[in-house]
């Protein structure tokens, strides 16, 4: 599976807003990107259910779980449990069987969606995070993916040097600030070199706690 970089746009001054995402589109298009098609990736925060709040969750019960469906695996559902460190692949139909049993709430959940592009072997995905019960925008991302390489750290040169030519490109739109990669340790939760959608789903569910930590501050 080829590597993919997820990055969030880093205002200089000033809140991101929708024509945030246009200008960044526009830089895109500038440099000959094909638009592909639309994508959606939806992040949801998990909390258990407890029926009876003076009696203590079981221990092998996750105080947290934080599931991701995407739009181009939509026969999978993920789970990432930062305590545990670990990254689970599940059936599509696991978030609702989870609700039928009552044995986890959605608390809220982020949907990531935008514009795909093709430029030569990357594929670099634009999009707005908004919360999904307001349409507030929290954020604009960027995931950049190089085609042809599913090792991480062999496309780690590349990768930087294609994110530093469309931050000059996005700087030619006279935009102020920098598109940020939030990279989490992969280590830290087992996972290989090799990318995977366990990598992606890491990635973005890392991005979902960086901006429901900014809402609340």
């Amino acid at each position: 599976m080829p590597v993919k970089w997820l990055l969030y746009w880093q205002p200089s001054t000033g809140q991101v807003s929708s024509q945030t995402l246009g200008d960044v589109m526009k830089s895109i298009e500038s440099i000959n990107g094909v638009r592909l098609g639309r994508w959606q990736v939806a992040a949801s925060n998990h909390r258990p259910i407890q029926r009876d709040q003076s009696m203590p969750l079981p221990q092998e019960a996750a105080r947290e779980l934080l599931g991701l469906t995407f739009s181009e695996v939509p026969n999978k559902h993920y789970f990432v449990l930062r305590g545990e460190h670990m990254v689970v692949e599940t059936h599509a139909n696991m978030q609702n069987i989870m609700e039928k049993l009552q044995l986890y709430r959605n608390r809220l959940t982020i949907f990531f969606e935008g514009y795909q592009y093709q430029l030569g072997d990357f594929q670099v995905k634009a999009g707005r995070a908004v919360f999904a019960h307001s349409e507030n925008l929290r954020g604009i991302v960027l995931e950049v993916e190089y085609v042809p390489v599913s090792s991480i750290e062999q496309t780690r040169i590349l990768l930087q040097e294609f994110v530093e030519l469309l931050q000059e490109v996005v700087a030619g739109q006279n935009m102020l600030g920098r598109f940020i990669h939030l990279e989490p340790n992969y280590t830290d939760y087992n996972l290989p070199d090799q990318y995977s959608w366990q990598h992606t789903a890491l990635q973005y569910i890392t991005l979902m706690v960086y901006f429901m930590s900014s809402t609340r501050s």
